[in-house]
């Protein structure tokens, strides 16, 4: 992975991460100054290691899928991959920054439907399967990433609501 596409998934997770922890912080204002730069921080890394891990996903469900779609086709090499590039990565930045509810989630969700769909060209042309069986494969991994990082976001939240709530009885 280049520098750019690190620094392109850093500032992607940051705004991210900014857009899932600034309406907590405007419904509770209490929250201290450490924790919240610690959840942008933490989100940032979780976010950004998500989006890199799509394309990986992705891979391995198209893996998965081949045998079924094409039962004599030779099964994927593991070192060859998909791999983010700076032109498929930039308009998913764009995404991140529209995470913000001001915005919609409906625009950022079309986005993130967009920048599934460059992804799904690549994954075709090197997997061997078609655009759309390929761009089911960048769906069922984005989703699938998404509602693991969605749990563990929730259960953090309440995790730390219960600890405020333990602070705020003593």
């Amino acid at each position: 992975m280049s520098t750019t596409v690190v620094v392109l998934l850093i500032l992607a997770g940051l705004s991210e991460s900014a857009g899932q922890v600034l309406p907590l912080l405007a419904r509770r204002q209490y929250l201290s100054p450490r924790l919240v730069v610690g959840l942008i921080v933490t989100g940032t890394a979780v976010e950004g290691s998500v989006m890199a891990l799509w394309p990986q996903a992705a891979w391995i469900i198209a893996d998965l899928v081949r045998p079924v779609v094409a039962p004599d086709a030779i099964p994927l090499s593991p070192t060859i991959g998909l791999a983010w590039t700076p032109v498929l990565i930039a308009p998913l930045l764009l995404t991140a920054v529209l995470a913000f509810p001001l915005l919609g989630p409906f625009l950022h969700s079309l986005l993130v439907a967009g920048v599934g769909a460059g992804l799904a060209g690549p994954l075709a042309a090197a997997s061997g399967l078609g655009w759309w069986t390929a761009a089911g494969c960048i769906g069922v991994a984005g989703i699938g990433l998404s509602a693991t990082v969605g749990v563990a976001r929730r259960m953090i939240a309440r995790i730390i609501a219960g600890v405020q709530e333990q602070e705020a009885v003593l």
